[in-house]
């Protein structure tokens, strides 16, 4: 069982297993614990077969688990050993007890289980990293003290939190000292530092050897690096990183990465340069010019792929994985979200890192963005170029799942954002994405935009007020639904003129934009508004709202819509939602 610069958890877990590989006993402590599989034992003390998935044996472990990760730097667990430190083994799959684990303690903690053999005998490791938040197992909140796990009360546990006692294993201090820091990644560190850009960093990318690593902060007291500072610039022994590169979906690969022995910064770099390889330049007319622009804007790329390694569950001993096939570059990252973030809020969350310390050094050698910026560029970077936004999602092994989509980059989409007025539109985020979705949905109110933005209605509204104010060279860039009831939220949709504007673009550089048809803004409008009239879909569509009436009435058909009024006449005469909960139709199902 390898691992890079162990916590006190882990050496405790391979001083056991060299006290157990010698044929000795060992005395369990605050930081390890053996344990059986629960469920293998029958009558008279026979030990049965085991299986490799077990709900009773996870189920015996969570308390134990969650007891651990309580305690201050956590702690470990190895699974099939008696208290007597009999070897009796296990067969659970060490994925499915990893998955299991964090779907039972509501995926709040990302453990390490790695299959160890000892004299012949395979038994699981469980490294447990300490908790962000009080772990309770049956409503009881326990912490180890000694070989034992007591009881402790809440406000305790908070007062230990709040008192910054939490463990940050990327500032421990490592066992290497200065002179273990290779000479390459401090060239790769210094080249860094000098292209950024900022005078300050080009400053200290002079610095000598010893003042450069102190003035970076990696450098403890007594000469030893920081964990952060060892997996920088020594490395973990096995890879980080894991990139292959595929020219279409299902192929072999026709360049891998993935290289042990080096540091941190040394994969990065051959990573970068590797992606960089196989991301085409796309050119872009700009007036009489061309921009010579990547497929995957490149800034993101490498933030999805630092990101991937700044905010991963370290304990965990499998690399990030970066498969780049096409104009996709999909980063998977070993440790599901960090406590409090989710899909829906990775943009707007505070920022927040399992590795304080290895995220500040990146920032420092400008290899990553400052903390809380990076997502936010990659957002930008990729709706600019008219690519889909990143998705970014936690998968169930756990770990967190980044794919940039470059494969169709809008140019005209970009020359379209170019000249809108004021020109700072482009690059504020919020406003940004606004025009992406009604581009995409056709129309937007506060509460349909919201979710999107990962904010609340209040500040959706605000983003709604501040779109009106955008204009092109052909006038407004939005306007406000005709036709909305008085006391409503107010809509807005495209112009005429700034859509017929964007579509001329998209010619010019032979994109083809799926724009939503009248029959689903329809359906998309009356379910989030509850209500729909011809006015309001004429008003959106651009159309005469004699010409939308044929389309409400289809929909009223096929049972989508409901009349307001039997007679269908007369003013205010408008359609109405028929049930919250009514799944919304499908283009074709809307035309048939």
């Amino acid at each position: 069982m390898t691992l890079f610069a162990p916590s006190p958890a882990q050496q405790a877990v391979e001083d056991a297993l060299a006290t157990l590989r010698a044929g000795g006993k060992v005395t369990e402590r605050a930081r390890t614990d053996l344990k059986e599989e629960a469920g293998r034992r029958g009558k008279a003390g026979v030990i049965l077969a085991g299986d490799r998935e077990s709900e009773v044996a996870v189920t015996a472990l969570l308390p134990e688990i969650a007891c651990m990760a309580n305690t201050p730097g956590g702690g470990a667990l190895l699974v099939g050993v008696a208290d007597d430190s009999t070897l009796i083994g296990t067969e659970l799959d060490e994925e499915w007890v990893r998955r299991r684990i964090y779907d039972r303690l509501e995926r709040r903690l990302t453990c390490d289980v790695v299959p160890v053999e000892i004299n012949g005998v395979r038994v699981l490791a469980i490294i447990v990293p300490e908790a962000i938040e009080p772990l309770a197992v049956k409503g009881r909140l326990t912490w180890r003290v000694g070989d034992a796990c007591v009881d402790i009360d809440l406000s305790t546990w908070q007062t230990r939190r709040h008192g910054g006692i939490r463990h940050d294993w990327s500032a421990d201090p490592s066992p290497h000292t200065i002179d273990d820091a290779r000479e390459a990644a401090i060239e790769i560190a210094r080249d860094f530092l000098r292209t950024s850009g900022d005078e300050s960093a080009h400053d200290l990318a002079e610095a000598p050897r010893a003042e450069l690593l102190r003035r970076l902060n990696v450098v403890t007291s007594d000469g030893h690096l920081t964990n952060a500072g060892a997996l920088v610039f020594v490395g973990r022994g096995m890879p980080a990183l894991d990139y292959l590169r595929r020219d279409i979906s299902g192929d072999d690969s026709v360049e891998r990465v993935r290289v042990s022995g080096r540091s941190l910064l040394e994969e990065l770099e051959a990573v970068f340069r590797s992606a960089r390889a196989y991301n085409p330049v796309v050119h872009a007319a700009e007036g009489l010019t061309h921009a010579q622009l990547r497929q995957i804007p490149e800034r993101a790329l490498r933030e999805a792929i630092v990101n991937g390694v700044a905010h991963r569950e370290w304990g965990v001993s499998d690399p990030t994985v970066i498969e780049h096939t096409g104009g996709t570059l999909v980063v998977t990252s070993p440790g599901g979200f960090i406590t409090g973030v989710t899909e829906n809020n990775v943009i707007t969350h505070p920022s927040a890192s399992r590795n304080v310390a290895l995220v500040e050094l990146l920032a420092h050698l400008r290899v990553a963005e400052r903390e809380g910026i990076g997502v936010d560029r990659m957002y930008g970077d990729m709706l600019r170029l008219g690519c889909p936004p990143p998705s970014i999602t936690e998968t169930s092994t756990p770990s967190v799942r980044t794919a940039l989509i470059g494969n169709n980059p809008a140019l005209g989409w970009r020359a379209w954002l170019g000249q809108l007025d004021p020109r700072a539109t482009q690059n504020d985020l919020r406003l940004l994405m606004g025009i992406a979705f009604i581009v995409e949905h056709g129309w937007a109110d506060a509460e349909a935009l919201a979710p999107y933005l990962q904010v609340s209605a209040t500040e959706a509204q605000d983003t709604i007020r501040s779109l009106q104010t955008i204009r092109s060279l052909s006038g407004p860039v939005v306007h406000v639904v005709a036709g909305t009831p008085p006391a409503t939220d107010l809509a807005i949709a495209l112009t005429p003129e700034a859509r017929e504007d964007l579509r001329a673009r998209d010619d010019d550089t032979g994109y083809h934009r799926t724009w939503p048809t009248r029959e689903t803004i329809a359906l998309t409008y009356a379910r989030a508004r509850r209500r729909i009239s011809s006015t309001e879909l004429g008003s959106i569509t651009g159309a005469s709202p004699s010409n939308v009436g044929s389309v409400l009435q289809n929909l009223e058909d096929a049972g989508h819509l409901l009349p307001s009024r039997p007679t269908r006449r007369g003013a205010g005469f408008h359609y109405l939602f028929p049930d919250p909960h009514h799944e919304l139709a499908t283009d074709q199902e809307a035309n048939s």
